[in-house]
């Protein structure tokens, strides 16, 4: 086997592409990413603020580390991930009407803000609270009503 790499030392690149294609459809499914796909896939151009580099939990626990970019304007919700990750991740909008803020918290004095994502759904997906403040800035009156604590 090795004199075969060493005879073909690209050869590993199609096995490489292929495992990093199953591990990101593997997240997908965890996370809940692909169920959002089902109806939620972004079918047009938004054209409101977005937020690069961006990192959130969604279910499970799952991080997705820098490598969200967040988007919003009064219509909704705008999610991807960079390209190297974005096989069985498309880019995503999910309207307002469509999203419940759960709750507000704050851990080891970071604030949380934790989003359902899907009336159907209801995949969970926690930012941080400036994140959150600069979405709800750009959404307006649009953002889903708060939860009374």
């Amino acid at each position: 086997m090795q004199e075969f790499f060493n005879k073909y030392p690209l050869a590993f690149l199609p096995l490489f592409i292929l495992f990093w294609c199953a591990i990101t459809y593997l997240i997908s499914l965890l996370t809940g990413w692909s169920r959002l796909a089902e109806r939620f896939r972004l079918s047009t151009t938004f054209t409101g603020p977005t937020w690069n580099f961006q990192t959130a939990r969604m279910r499970w626990t799952a991080r997705y580390g820098n490598c969200l970019t967040v988007g919003a304007d009064p219509t909704g919700l705008k999610l991807s991930v960079l390209f190297l990750f974005r096989p069985a991740h498309p880019p995503l909008f999910i309207p307002w009407s469509e999203i419940t803020v759960a709750k507000r918290s704050t851990f080891l004095s970071i604030r949380q803000v934790k989003l359902l994502l899907g009336r159907d759904e209801q995949i969970p997906f926690m930012i941080t609270g400036r994140l959150a403040d600069r979405v709800q800035s750009a959404a307006g009156a649009s953002w889903p009503a708060e939860p009374v604590s």
